[in-house]
């Protein structure tokens, strides 16, 4: 079954003809999953796989051209991409080159996603073979395709509006998860477990920690260590439902809380309503971090941003950073992450997501407490 019906795709294509038109490109190649998945709906846990490269040629004019290795054929067929030509993959002396170059030859200027956050997914060498071959001109897309995957539609937005549900679902059920004892990576495990009976497909992001007080990094995978008296616990997931993120995290005392943890907490919490508060449309992703960075005074950590967009991906563009300057629009998905360091090697950060409107923005997390929870 399709994620979306095939006038989704129909009209995010007609989006990037529209504007290779307008920048004078002949079509558009493009070969990471996050971009052949949104303008194919070709969704597959194959991407893990490094051994096969797969294209997406988007042409200014007609239909798209899948260029995949056949074993990649039959899911393919079952999204709205008709046309696709297949090799037998993975193939040492020619991996799809002389395939996905004869159908470049056809055009001059092609696009090809080559700035911030984009990534080249085949060997370089076969790509400098593909260019040999084709004889085509590439010149960089990205903010072609940023612009347009920006902006997310309904039906994107009921996604993640369901996916947000389901993550603040599996966080309500702290007090039963987590206790004093249980070691870290069981309390990782059992949230897992929590997501998945809520309803997401997958949980293929889980970070977090905990430590007396506040804790060292928000990136580390979970230890041994039993949770203890006074500790602080975060976890930071990013669950999916039918390919799309939630990106949000929630802060818990085991047992107590420090005053000095619990006023953090407190600062956070009120940063991010200054972010609610200034998130708005035509607001510019730079000035809603200089209202944020502002109201965690001194206090801020070097994390370097204070929230991302969200969608297909974990973190997507724009960041809310201070050289960032992208417009706040509506139909924007983004998340709001202040963050603080505590003391010396201890820092707190918190995160909600949320949807940009004409008007104030709509939480898609149920907002966090005003106060810590603790459990125990």
């Amino acid at each position: 079954m399709a994620d979306f019906p095939t006038a989704e795709f129909e009209t995010r294509m007609m989006s990037a003809q529209s504007a290779m038109a307008e920048a004078g490109m002949d079509a558009i190649l493009l070969c990471t999953e996050a971009e052949l998945r949104y303008f194919s709906g070709f969704r597959t846990q194959f991407w893990q796989s490094p051994t096969r490269p797969w294209f997406l040629v988007l042409p200014q004019c007609g239909d798209p051209i899948a260029v995949i290795p056949e074993i990649g054929a039959d899911l393919m067929a079952r999204t709205w991409v008709r046309d696709i030509r297949t090799w037998a993959s993975p193939d040492p002396v020619d991996d799809g080159v002389s395939l996905l170059a004869n159908v470049l030859s056809g055009f001059d200027k092609v696009g090809l996603p080559m700035g911030d956050e984009a990534s080249l997914r085949m060997p370089l060498r076969d790509f400098a073979r593909v260019q040999e071959k084709s004889g085509v001109e590439f010149v960089d897309c990205s903010d072609l395709i940023k612009a347009i995957r920006i902006i997310k539609s309904d039906a994107e937005i009921v996604i993640l509006r369901d996916i947000c549900s389901i993550g603040s679902a599996a966080f309500d059920r702290a007090a039963d998860l987590f206790h004093a004892g249980q070691p870290l990576s069981e309390s990782f495990r059992s949230f897992k477990i929590a997501l998945l009976q809520a309803g997401a497909d997958d949980v293929p992001y889980l970070v977090g920690a905990a430590g007396q007080g506040g804790y060292g990094d928000v990136i580390s995978p979970p230890s041994g260590t039993p949770l203890a008296k006074g500790d602080i616990l975060m976890l930071d997931t990013g669950a999916t439902l039918r390919g799309y993120f939630c990106d949000f995290d929630r802060n818990f005392a085991i047992n107590q809380c420090t005053d000095a943890a619990m006023q953090a907490y407190d600062t956070l919490w009120q940063a991010t309503e200054v972010g609610l508060q200034n998130a708005k449309a035509g607001v510019t992703c730079a000035q809603l971090f200089k209202a944020m960075n502002g109201a965690l005074g001194n206090a801020g950590s070097s994390v370097g941003r204070l929230g991302h967009g969200l969608g297909i991906q974990l973190t997507e563009y724009p960041s809310i950073a201070p050289f960032d300057h992208t417009v706040l629009q509506p139909g924007m998905v983004m998340t709001l992450e202040p963050s603080l360091s505590i003391e010396k090697g201890k820092m707190m950060v918190h995160e909600e997501n949320i949807l940009i409107t004409e008007d104030a923005p709509v939480l898609l997390t149920k907002r966090a407490a005003p106060e810590m929870q603790v459990i125990g």
